[in-house]
């Protein structure tokens, strides 16, 4: 089986993909895209360290922006949630594209909606009935179950278990291991706007914007002390 058929990104017709962000995650996310015939993978990145990195040439955002090879897209491989939008929004003043990248491992099943740009890695299960915004990025093995609604530039790290009826706000970031209670319809667990919850926790409360939690059961991070 080639690499192309090993993962799936829905790109139209792109003849340019840039992965920005070089980083470990921008790594990983290149095996998920290269070898599929007509299309050169690129990293892109303000400063580029190497001109090759993972056999893959990384060029500057100037470089890409002027690039003949039309149409182009971007997969947003950066960990950092306000920089990931910051990013999002020169994208789209230049008028390029996102791309959709989903390991072809990745379970999805009825009725979930993804917004544009996501990043789903290997062994990713998104169950039926959910709700995700923009620029999401589920690391490997994560676990979303159904009814939960998910904001735009919300990262989870590996291995997050988020249980039915939870609600993360834009900007969340949940650490590797986690495990978020199940909530209900009338009274889901929110993880509130640009919460952290860190690696191993176990939230079984409300999470308030902003807030860092950690421990099982999760409390906040100065409470800890």
């Amino acid at each position: 089986m080639s690499q192309a058929e090993q993962s799936r990104i829905v790109t139209g017709t792109t003849r340019l993909l840039g992965i920005f962000g070089a980083g470990g995650f921008g790594r990983e996310v290149l095996p998920l895209v290269r070898g599929v015939p007509g299309r050169e993978v690129v990293f892109v990145d303000d400063a580029p360290q190497a001109s090759l990195i993972n056999g893959a040439r990384a060029i500057s955002w100037d470089e890409f922006c002027e690039a003949n090879n039309a149409p182009k897209q971007v997969a947003l491989a950066v960990g950092n949630s306000a920089a990931r939008q910051a990013i999002a929004d020169r994208c789209a003043t230049a008028g390029i594209g996102f791309a959709h990248v989903q390991a072809t491992n990745a379970i999805i099943l009825d009725e979930a909606q993804i917004g544009e740009g996501a990043i789903i890695s290997p062994f990713a299960i998104i169950s039926s009935n959910v709700l995700i915004g923009r620029h999401f990025h589920a690391n490997v093995h994560c676990y979303i179950a159904h009814d939960c609604i998910i904001g735009d530039f919300v990262t989870l790290a590996p291995h997050v278990c988020c249980n039915g009826n939870v609600h993360i706000a834009d900007h969340a970031y949940i650490g590797a291991g986690v495990v978020l209670k199940q909530g209900t319809a009338n009274k889901p667990l929110v993880i509130g706007r640009g919460a952290v919850v860190g690696m191993g926790a176990v939230v079984t409360k409300d999470v308030a914007p902003g807030e860092i939690v950690v421990g099982n059961p999760a409390r906040p991070l100065t409470a800890t002390r």
